[in-house]
Protein backbone atom coordinates (compact mmCIF):
# COMPACT_ATOMS: atom_id res chain seq x y z
CA UNK A 1 0.00 0.00 0.00
CA UNK A 2 2.88 2.14 0.95
CA UNK A 3 4.60 1.73 -2.04
CA UNK A 4 1.30 2.75 -4.51
CA UNK A 5 1.29 5.89 -2.21
CA UNK A 6 4.70 7.26 -3.24
CA UNK A 7 4.10 6.60 -6.96
CA UNK A 8 0.85 8.58 -6.71
CA UNK A 9 2.56 11.27 -4.67
CA UNK A 10 5.19 11.88 -7.06
CA UNK A 11 3.43 11.27 -10.27
CA UNK A 12 1.23 14.54 -9.04
CA UNK A 13 4.26 16.44 -8.27
CA UNK A 14 5.78 15.94 -11.48
CA UNK A 15 2.88 16.60 -13.39
CA UNK A 16 2.51 20.26 -11.32
CA UNK A 17 6.11 21.18 -12.28
CA UNK A 18 5.81 20.44 -15.73
CA UNK A 19 2.68 22.49 -15.47
CA UNK A 20 4.13 25.45 -13.83
CA UNK A 21 7.28 25.42 -15.80
CA UNK A 22 8.35 28.66 -17.71
CA UNK A 23 7.53 29.29 -21.50
CA UNK A 24 10.55 29.20 -23.98
CA UNK A 25 11.32 31.37 -26.64
CA UNK A 26 14.22 30.48 -29.28
CA UNK A 27 15.62 33.88 -30.77
CA UNK A 28 18.01 33.46 -33.43
CA UNK A 29 20.17 36.73 -33.02
CA UNK A 30 23.68 36.46 -32.30
CA UNK A 31 24.49 36.83 -28.46
CA UNK A 32 27.48 36.07 -26.93
CA UNK A 33 27.78 35.44 -23.25
CA UNK A 34 31.43 36.58 -23.04
CA UNK A 35 31.13 40.30 -23.81
CA UNK A 36 33.59 41.43 -22.09
CA UNK A 37 36.37 39.39 -23.84
CA UNK A 38 36.18 42.22 -26.62
CA UNK A 39 37.79 44.47 -24.46
CA UNK A 40 40.61 42.76 -22.99
CA UNK A 41 41.37 41.43 -26.67
CA UNK A 42 41.32 44.71 -27.92
CA UNK A 43 43.70 46.17 -25.03
CA UNK A 44 45.83 43.13 -26.39
CA UNK A 45 45.79 43.85 -29.95
CA UNK A 46 46.90 47.92 -28.65
CA UNK A 47 49.64 47.07 -25.89
CA UNK A 48 50.89 43.74 -26.55
CA UNK A 49 50.49 42.79 -30.27
CA UNK A 50 52.86 45.51 -31.67
CA UNK A 51 55.57 44.51 -29.68
CA UNK A 52 55.07 40.99 -30.66
CA UNK A 53 55.80 41.65 -34.27
CA UNK A 54 58.31 43.59 -33.54
CA UNK A 55 60.18 41.56 -31.65
CA UNK A 56 59.09 38.45 -33.57
CA UNK A 57 58.48 39.46 -37.03
CA UNK A 58 55.81 38.90 -38.89
CA UNK A 59 54.44 35.49 -40.19
CA UNK A 60 53.13 36.00 -43.28
CA UNK A 61 52.94 38.86 -45.55
CA UNK A 62 49.68 38.54 -47.49
CA UNK A 63 47.33 35.86 -46.50
CA UNK A 64 47.73 34.21 -42.61
CA UNK A 65 47.30 35.23 -39.25
CA UNK A 66 50.79 37.07 -37.46
CA UNK A 67 52.02 36.28 -34.11
CA UNK A 68 50.11 39.04 -32.43
CA UNK A 69 47.02 37.23 -33.52
CA UNK A 70 48.07 33.66 -32.18
CA UNK A 71 48.83 35.01 -28.76
CA UNK A 72 45.93 37.09 -28.66
CA UNK A 73 43.38 33.89 -29.44
CA UNK A 74 45.57 32.14 -27.23
CA UNK A 75 44.66 34.00 -24.39
CA UNK A 76 41.11 34.59 -24.96
CA UNK A 77 41.30 30.59 -24.07
CA UNK A 78 42.37 32.00 -20.47
CA UNK A 79 40.13 35.41 -19.98
CA UNK A 80 36.93 32.93 -20.81
CA UNK A 81 37.34 30.49 -18.53
CA UNK A 82 38.69 27.67 -20.97
CA UNK A 83 41.42 25.25 -19.56
CA UNK A 84 43.65 23.64 -22.98
CA UNK A 85 44.35 25.07 -26.29
CA UNK A 86 41.30 23.19 -28.12
CA UNK A 87 39.05 25.09 -26.11
CA UNK A 88 39.55 27.91 -28.83
CA UNK A 89 37.60 25.62 -32.13
CA UNK A 90 35.85 23.36 -29.72
CA UNK A 91 34.05 26.42 -27.62
CA UNK A 92 34.95 29.71 -28.01
CA UNK A 93 35.50 30.29 -31.88
CA UNK A 94 31.61 30.74 -32.91
CA UNK A 95 31.67 33.92 -30.06
CA UNK A 96 35.02 35.56 -30.81
CA UNK A 97 34.37 35.46 -34.56
CA UNK A 98 31.56 37.95 -34.21
CA UNK A 99 34.70 41.00 -33.75
CA UNK A 100 34.08 43.18 -36.78
CA UNK A 101 37.96 43.22 -36.74
CA UNK A 102 39.51 41.08 -34.67
CA UNK A 103 40.78 37.67 -36.05
CA UNK A 104 40.92 34.55 -33.93
CA UNK A 105 42.67 31.71 -35.34
CA UNK A 106 42.00 27.92 -34.60
CA UNK A 107 43.62 26.08 -31.85
CA UNK A 108 45.50 24.09 -34.55
CA UNK A 109 47.21 27.61 -36.11
CA UNK A 110 47.95 28.40 -32.10
CA UNK A 111 50.37 24.82 -31.73
CA UNK A 112 51.83 25.40 -35.36
CA UNK A 113 52.80 28.82 -34.08
CA UNK A 114 54.09 27.57 -31.01
CA UNK A 115 56.42 24.62 -33.19
CA UNK A 116 57.36 27.76 -35.08
CA UNK A 117 58.90 29.52 -31.90
CA UNK A 118 60.68 26.76 -30.59
CA UNK A 119 64.44 26.87 -30.82
CA UNK A 120 66.74 23.74 -30.05
CA UNK A 121 68.05 22.77 -26.68
CA UNK A 122 71.32 23.38 -25.15
CA UNK A 123 72.83 20.27 -23.83
CA UNK A 124 75.50 19.93 -20.88
CA UNK A 125 77.21 17.80 -19.79
CA UNK A 126 78.00 16.83 -15.69
CA UNK A 127 81.08 15.66 -14.39
CA UNK A 128 79.80 12.06 -14.18
CA UNK A 129 78.92 12.58 -17.76
CA UNK A 130 75.27 12.74 -17.73
CA UNK A 131 73.78 14.85 -20.13
CA UNK A 132 70.86 17.23 -19.49
CA UNK A 133 69.03 19.66 -21.55
CA UNK A 134 68.41 23.03 -21.34
CA UNK A 135 66.22 25.36 -23.43
CA UNK A 136 66.68 29.20 -22.94
CA UNK A 137 64.26 30.59 -25.38
CA UNK A 138 66.31 33.34 -25.68
CA UNK A 139 64.18 35.71 -28.44
CA UNK A 140 60.93 35.07 -26.09
CA UNK A 141 62.27 35.68 -22.76
CA UNK A 142 63.47 39.08 -24.59
CA UNK A 143 59.90 39.37 -25.71
CA UNK A 144 58.99 39.32 -22.31
CA UNK A 145 60.83 42.03 -20.68
CA UNK A 146 60.17 44.29 -23.77
CA UNK A 147 56.38 43.36 -23.38
CA UNK A 148 56.41 45.20 -19.63
CA UNK A 149 58.26 47.68 -20.84
CA UNK A 150 55.61 48.80 -23.26
CA UNK A 151 53.01 48.33 -20.81
CA UNK A 152 54.67 50.40 -18.07
CA UNK A 153 54.53 47.61 -15.61
CA UNK A 154 58.83 47.91 -15.86
CA UNK A 155 60.38 51.24 -16.09
CA UNK A 156 63.48 51.85 -17.79
CA UNK A 157 66.30 52.95 -14.90
CA UNK A 158 64.35 51.89 -12.25
CA UNK A 159 65.71 48.97 -9.90
CA UNK A 160 63.21 46.28 -8.46
CA UNK A 161 63.93 43.04 -6.34
CA UNK A 162 63.97 39.85 -7.69
CA UNK A 163 63.50 36.49 -6.69
CA UNK A 164 64.58 33.22 -8.53
CA UNK A 165 63.00 29.66 -8.20
CA UNK A 166 62.22 26.78 -9.93
CA UNK A 167 58.85 24.92 -10.61
CA UNK A 168 58.40 21.54 -11.10
CA UNK A 169 56.02 20.79 -13.68
CA UNK A 170 54.46 17.14 -13.61
CA UNK A 171 53.47 15.68 -16.87
CA UNK A 172 54.22 12.84 -18.39
CA UNK A 173 55.56 14.47 -22.38
CA UNK A 174 57.58 12.70 -24.74
CA UNK A 175 61.03 13.95 -22.98
CA UNK A 176 60.18 14.26 -19.43
CA UNK A 177 62.36 13.17 -16.90
CA UNK A 178 61.76 12.10 -13.56
CA UNK A 179 62.42 14.51 -10.42
CA UNK A 180 63.32 13.92 -7.37
CA UNK A 181 59.81 14.76 -6.10
CA UNK A 182 58.99 11.16 -7.46
CA UNK A 183 57.03 12.05 -10.87
CA UNK A 184 58.14 13.32 -14.59
CA UNK A 185 58.34 16.02 -16.08
CA UNK A 186 60.30 19.91 -16.44
CA UNK A 187 61.78 22.27 -13.62
CA UNK A 188 62.04 25.88 -14.81
CA UNK A 189 63.99 28.46 -13.90
CA UNK A 190 61.56 31.01 -13.08
CA UNK A 191 62.39 34.73 -12.09
CA UNK A 192 59.87 37.14 -11.52
CA UNK A 193 60.05 40.54 -9.99
CA UNK A 194 56.86 41.57 -8.06
CA UNK A 195 53.90 39.98 -9.10
CA UNK A 196 55.74 39.74 -12.49
CA UNK A 197 57.60 37.39 -14.97
CA UNK A 198 60.89 38.47 -16.44
CA UNK A 199 62.48 35.23 -17.11
CA UNK A 200 61.71 31.52 -17.97
CA UNK A 201 64.71 28.65 -18.93
CA UNK A 202 63.18 25.34 -19.14
CA UNK A 203 65.56 22.52 -18.32
CA UNK A 204 65.32 18.48 -17.86
CA UNK A 205 63.33 17.17 -14.70
CA UNK A 206 66.59 15.10 -13.23
CA UNK A 207 68.58 18.04 -13.24
CA UNK A 208 70.17 19.11 -9.98
CA UNK A 209 68.70 22.70 -9.47
CA UNK A 210 72.52 24.16 -8.91
CA UNK A 211 73.82 22.65 -12.57
CA UNK A 212 74.23 25.58 -14.29
CA UNK A 213 72.60 26.99 -12.58
CA UNK A 214 74.78 30.82 -12.64
CA UNK A 215 74.33 30.23 -17.08
CA UNK A 216 70.75 31.05 -16.48
CA UNK A 217 71.18 33.83 -14.25
CA UNK A 218 73.36 35.21 -16.42
CA UNK A 219 71.27 35.44 -19.35
CA UNK A 220 68.41 36.74 -17.68
CA UNK A 221 70.25 39.46 -15.42
CA UNK A 222 71.72 40.24 -19.26
CA UNK A 223 68.34 40.59 -20.68
CA UNK A 224 67.01 42.72 -17.81
CA UNK A 225 70.05 44.87 -18.45
CA UNK A 226 69.75 45.11 -21.67
CA UNK A 227 66.41 46.36 -21.32
CA UNK A 228 68.29 49.17 -18.71
CA UNK A 229 66.24 47.08 -15.68
CA UNK A 230 68.79 46.89 -12.67
CA UNK A 231 68.04 44.77 -9.65
CA UNK A 232 68.48 46.32 -6.61
CA UNK A 233 68.07 42.64 -3.97
CA UNK A 234 68.14 39.24 -5.22
CA UNK A 235 66.29 36.80 -3.18
CA UNK A 236 67.00 32.90 -3.87
CA UNK A 237 66.27 29.55 -1.95
CA UNK A 238 69.26 27.66 -1.13
CA UNK A 239 69.39 25.60 -4.34
CA UNK A 240 70.82 28.95 -5.08
CA UNK A 241 73.47 28.49 -2.42
CA UNK A 242 76.92 27.75 -4.24
CA UNK A 243 80.19 29.71 -5.13
CA UNK A 244 79.61 29.91 -8.89
CA UNK A 245 75.84 31.35 -8.61
CA UNK A 246 76.83 33.57 -5.59
CA UNK A 247 79.28 35.25 -8.15
CA UNK A 248 76.89 35.70 -10.37
CA UNK A 249 73.99 37.09 -8.33
CA UNK A 250 76.90 39.32 -6.44
CA UNK A 251 78.09 40.95 -10.13
CA UNK A 252 74.21 41.90 -11.69
CA UNK A 253 72.71 43.10 -8.44
CA UNK A 254 73.59 45.16 -5.16
CA UNK A 255 72.65 43.01 -2.65
CA UNK A 256 71.30 39.24 -2.70
CA UNK A 257 69.76 37.89 0.10
CA UNK A 258 69.89 33.34 -0.08
CA UNK A 259 69.22 30.51 2.02
CA UNK A 260 72.60 28.98 3.09
CA UNK A 261 72.74 25.35 3.01
CA UNK A 262 73.67 23.42 5.84
CA UNK A 263 76.99 22.25 6.83
CA UNK A 264 78.93 21.21 9.67
CA UNK A 265 81.29 23.69 10.15
CA UNK A 266 78.72 25.68 10.14
CA UNK A 267 76.79 24.28 13.17
CA UNK A 268 79.90 24.13 15.18
CA UNK A 269 80.22 27.92 15.03
CA UNK A 270 76.25 28.48 15.54
CA UNK A 271 75.96 26.37 19.09
CA UNK A 272 78.79 28.37 20.53
CA UNK A 273 77.72 31.83 19.13
CA UNK A 274 76.29 34.45 21.99
CA UNK A 275 74.51 37.65 21.98
CA UNK A 276 71.01 35.96 20.75
CA UNK A 277 68.29 38.83 20.71
CA UNK A 278 64.35 37.18 20.75
CA UNK A 279 62.02 39.02 18.39
CA UNK A 280 58.36 38.43 17.08
CA UNK A 281 57.94 37.83 13.83
CA UNK A 282 54.44 36.94 13.03
CA UNK A 283 53.34 35.55 15.92
CA UNK A 284 56.04 32.93 16.28
CA UNK A 285 59.10 33.95 18.56
CA UNK A 286 62.75 33.46 17.32
CA UNK A 287 65.96 33.85 18.78
CA UNK A 288 68.26 36.18 15.86
CA UNK A 289 71.97 36.51 15.18
CA UNK A 290 74.10 37.51 12.51
CA UNK A 291 78.57 36.83 12.07
CA UNK A 292 81.10 37.23 9.54
CA UNK A 293 81.70 33.67 7.86
CA UNK A 294 84.34 32.54 5.36
CA UNK A 295 81.40 30.21 3.31
CA UNK A 296 84.29 29.48 0.52
CA UNK A 297 87.68 30.46 0.45
CA UNK A 298 88.43 33.82 0.27
CA UNK A 299 84.29 34.74 -0.20
CA UNK A 300 83.64 36.27 3.48
CA UNK A 301 79.44 37.64 4.02
CA UNK A 302 77.57 38.15 6.77
CA UNK A 303 75.55 35.02 7.97
CA UNK A 304 71.97 35.96 9.32
CA UNK A 305 70.69 32.96 12.02
CA UNK A 306 67.25 32.56 13.14
CA UNK A 307 66.43 29.81 15.60
CA UNK A 308 63.48 28.31 16.75
CA UNK A 309 62.76 26.55 19.81
CA UNK A 310 61.56 23.39 18.67
CA UNK A 311 57.93 22.06 19.99
CA UNK A 312 57.77 19.34 23.33
CA UNK A 313 61.09 19.62 24.48
CA UNK A 314 62.17 17.11 21.22
CA UNK A 315 66.31 17.44 20.26
CA UNK A 316 67.81 16.93 16.94
CA UNK A 317 71.53 15.33 17.23
CA UNK A 318 72.87 18.39 15.60
CA UNK A 319 70.82 21.17 15.85
CA UNK A 320 69.83 20.11 19.70
CA UNK A 321 66.63 22.20 20.96
CA UNK A 322 66.33 24.35 18.42
CA UNK A 323 66.00 24.37 14.68
CA UNK A 324 68.42 26.62 12.61
CA UNK A 325 67.86 28.69 9.64
CA UNK A 326 70.34 31.18 8.31
CA UNK A 327 70.79 33.73 5.63
CA UNK A 328 73.34 34.84 3.50
CA UNK A 329 74.14 38.04 2.27
CA UNK A 330 76.43 41.12 1.47
CA UNK A 331 73.97 43.70 3.17
CA UNK A 332 75.56 44.69 6.34
CA UNK A 333 73.72 47.94 7.08
CA UNK A 334 70.12 46.17 7.30
CA UNK A 335 69.15 44.42 10.70
CA UNK A 336 68.87 41.23 11.48
CA UNK A 337 65.11 41.31 11.93
CA UNK A 338 64.74 43.49 8.72
CA UNK A 339 66.88 40.62 6.56
CA UNK A 340 64.33 38.11 7.64
CA UNK A 341 61.03 39.64 7.28
CA UNK A 342 62.48 40.46 3.76
CA UNK A 343 63.42 37.47 2.47
CA UNK A 344 59.99 35.77 4.41
CA UNK A 345 58.64 37.95 1.59
CA UNK A 346 59.70 35.19 -1.18
CA UNK A 347 57.02 33.04 -0.05
CA UNK A 348 54.45 34.91 -1.46
CA UNK A 349 55.68 33.84 -4.93
CA UNK A 350 54.45 30.28 -4.89
CA UNK A 351 50.79 31.73 -5.26
CA UNK A 352 52.47 32.96 -8.78
CA UNK A 353 53.12 29.23 -9.61
CA UNK A 354 49.72 28.30 -8.52
CA UNK A 355 48.39 30.91 -10.51
CA UNK A 356 50.23 29.57 -13.70
CA UNK A 357 48.98 25.96 -13.01
CA UNK A 358 45.83 26.66 -12.84
CA UNK A 359 44.86 29.39 -14.51
CA UNK A 360 47.37 29.78 -17.12
CA UNK A 361 47.29 26.39 -18.92
CA UNK A 362 51.11 25.34 -17.12
CA UNK A 363 49.15 22.13 -15.89
CA UNK A 364 47.94 21.20 -19.52
CA UNK A 365 51.04 21.69 -21.35
CA UNK A 366 49.90 21.18 -25.07
CA UNK A 367 52.88 19.50 -26.74
CA UNK A 368 55.17 16.33 -26.52
CA UNK A 369 58.81 18.11 -26.19
CA UNK A 370 60.38 20.49 -24.27
CA UNK A 371 61.19 23.02 -26.66
CA UNK A 372 57.66 23.63 -27.66
CA UNK A 373 56.53 23.65 -24.15
CA UNK A 374 59.42 26.46 -23.38
CA UNK A 375 57.10 28.69 -25.86
CA UNK A 376 54.34 27.70 -24.23
CA UNK A 377 55.22 28.32 -20.80
CA UNK A 378 56.88 31.66 -22.19
CA UNK A 379 53.83 32.94 -24.04
CA UNK A 380 51.25 32.20 -21.17
CA UNK A 381 54.03 34.27 -18.36
CA UNK A 382 53.10 37.07 -21.21
CA UNK A 383 49.21 36.57 -21.08
CA UNK A 384 49.54 36.48 -17.15
CA UNK A 385 51.44 39.61 -16.83
CA UNK A 386 48.90 41.74 -19.54
CA UNK A 387 46.07 40.04 -16.70
CA UNK A 388 48.12 42.04 -14.38
CA UNK A 389 48.19 45.36 -16.04
CA UNK A 390 44.55 44.83 -17.15
CA UNK A 391 43.41 44.27 -13.74
CA UNK A 392 45.73 47.63 -12.76
CA UNK A 393 43.55 49.57 -15.45
CA UNK A 394 40.29 47.96 -14.69
CA UNK A 395 38.03 49.41 -11.55
CA UNK A 396 38.30 46.26 -10.08
CA UNK A 397 35.75 47.22 -7.26
CA UNK A 398 33.18 47.96 -9.49
CA UNK A 399 32.86 44.58 -11.13
CA UNK A 400 32.98 42.69 -7.45
CA UNK A 401 37.07 41.70 -7.76
CA UNK A 402 40.52 42.90 -5.95
CA UNK A 403 42.92 43.70 -7.86
CA UNK A 404 44.82 40.06 -6.65
CA UNK A 405 41.74 38.09 -7.94
CA UNK A 406 42.61 34.74 -10.09
CA UNK A 407 41.24 35.20 -13.16
CA UNK A 408 38.58 32.16 -12.47
CA UNK A 409 36.97 35.33 -10.88
CA UNK A 410 37.32 37.37 -13.84
CA UNK A 411 36.01 35.25 -15.78
CA UNK A 412 32.71 34.84 -14.19
CA UNK A 413 32.46 38.82 -12.98
CA UNK A 414 33.88 40.50 -16.09
CA UNK A 415 33.97 38.27 -19.03
CA UNK A 416 30.84 36.67 -18.74
CA UNK A 417 28.06 38.91 -19.67
CA UNK A 418 25.50 38.67 -22.69
CA UNK A 419 26.72 41.37 -25.72
CA UNK A 420 25.70 41.57 -29.08
CA UNK A 421 27.41 43.56 -31.93
CA UNK A 422 25.49 45.76 -34.55
CA UNK A 423 26.39 47.91 -37.21
CA UNK A 424 24.60 51.40 -36.72
CA UNK A 425 25.31 54.73 -39.06
CA UNK A 426 28.27 53.03 -40.69
CA UNK A 427 30.47 51.50 -37.48
CA UNK A 428 29.65 48.91 -35.48
CA UNK A 429 28.27 48.97 -32.09
CA UNK A 430 28.79 46.31 -28.82
CA UNK A 431 25.41 46.33 -26.79
CA UNK A 432 25.98 45.34 -23.43
CA UNK A 433 22.81 43.54 -21.61
CA UNK A 434 23.37 44.47 -17.93
CA UNK A 435 22.57 46.32 -15.00
CA UNK A 436 26.18 47.08 -14.28
CA UNK A 437 27.23 50.59 -16.02
CA UNK A 438 30.70 50.55 -14.82
CA UNK A 439 31.02 48.37 -18.50
CA UNK A 440 31.15 51.83 -20.07
CA UNK A 441 34.11 53.13 -18.68
CA UNK A 442 36.70 50.50 -19.56
CA UNK A 443 35.39 49.83 -22.94
CA UNK A 444 35.53 53.55 -23.45
CA UNK A 445 39.54 53.38 -22.39
CA UNK A 446 39.57 50.51 -25.18
CA UNK A 447 38.38 52.83 -27.90
CA UNK A 448 40.66 55.98 -26.99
Amino acid sequence: MSDFSLTLVLRFKTSKIINDMAKVSIKSEKITPFGGIYYVRELFSRYIGPVIDEVLGLRCTSYGYQYSEIVGSLSSVYFCGGDCVEDVTSHLMPHLSLHPTLRTCSSDTILRGISELATANTTYTSDTGKSYDFNTATKLNSLLVKVLKNTGQLVAGESYDLDFDHQFIETEKYDAKMTYKKFTGYSPGVAVIGDLIVGIENHDGNANVRFHQQDTLERIFSNLEQNIIHVRRARMDCGSCSREIVETVEKHSEHFYIRANRCGSLYDSLLVLRGWKREVINGIEYELNSIITEKWEGMAYRLVIQRERRMGGEQDLWEGEYTYRCILTNDYTSTNRGIVEFYNLRGGKERIFDDLNNGFGWARLPKSFMAENTVFLLLTAIIRNFYKFLMDRLDAKAFGLRKCSRIKAFVFKFTSVPAKWIRTARHYELNIYTHNYSYQNPFALADG
